[in-house]
């Protein structure tokens, strides 16, 4: 695909790619960042204000990482659409990745879905999503240079009636070479509650983008989860958004080459 098609696509209405020839080896990934369904899909039969609920995105994640980016000189790539139409960080075969059920809530646009239905759904915004995360990638390692991948989401505070004590969790699989430095580094920090494979672990299938962009490719990825309510408001998310600048900022050039880190999960 030339250059052209590939910047008119990474500004389409499913996928936004920003500061693309950004000096960071950080190339900074956003799956849920947007609540957003195109006109003809209305609410999926939901109420309204159900789509600013987490079921919809992940609410906070886009701002952290919008100022990551500019913090670092990375690369964002962020999908446009809200998860509800199709999860990005699902494999195609997934049983979740047009949800009927979003935690307790049925999704009512999202039940029995036609073969032709579900292939929409996949080009509406799967595709684009993981199509411009390829190119990027693809690009960045044809020129040499260096690439770790991290994703940023968010969760909530209570899930299906049981409390998430921590303020931020740090997932990874066997390979903690990015994981491992980024977890020694907020443990260091006073008050906060660090989560290692928690809330969520690779076995809750919820490292789909980064199994599939980084590890697929040997390179050093993470998922940073930060519980919603600390990043509810700008203050939050310029507080958790420069803590974590820092920390990126300070790792060293290989990403480290910590031992993997125990998960707890």
């Amino acid at each position: 695909m030339g250059t052209g098609q590939a910047a008119a696509r990474a500004m389409s209405n499913a996928v936004r790619v920003t500061n693309r020839a950004g000096r960071s080896p950080f190339v900074i990934l956003c799956d849920h960042a947007s609540n957003h369904l195109p006109a003809n899909y209305g609410t999926l039969g939901l109420d309204a204000s159900e789509m600013l609920r987490h079921i919809a995105w992940d609410p906070g994640a886009l701002p952290v990482s919008q100022r990551m980016a500019e913090g670092l000189d990375a690369t964002l790539v962020e999908s446009c659409v809200s998860r509800l139409a199709i999860d990005c960080n699902r494999p195609l075969a997934a049983h979740d990745l047009i949800p009927e059920i979003s935690e307790t809530t049925a999704i009512p646009g999202n039940a029995a879905l036609t073969a032709s239905q579900r292939e929409a759904r996949i080009a509406l915004s799967w595709r684009p999503f993981h199509e411009a995360i390829d190119e990027v990638v693809s690009e960045r390692l044809r020129e040499g240079r260096e690439t770790r991948l991290v994703s940023v989401h968010s969760f909530t505070p209570v899930y299906k009636g049981v409390s998430r004590p921590w303020h931020i969790g740090i997932i990874h699989d066997e390979d903690a070479r990015l994981a491992a430095p980024l977890i020694a580094a907020l443990d260091k920090l006073d008050g906060i509650t660090v989560g290692v494979n928690e809330p969520y672990a690779p076995a809750d299938r919820v490292y789909f983008t980064l199994e599939h962009h980084g590890r697929s490719r040997g390179l050093p990825c993470a998922m940073i989860e930060i519980r919603n309510d600390e990043i509810s408001a700008p203050a939050g998310q310029r507080k958790w958004a420069d803590l974590l600048t820092g920390i990126f900022a300070e790792l060293e050039p290989e990403g480290g080459e910590a031992a993997p880190h125990q998960a707890n999960a």
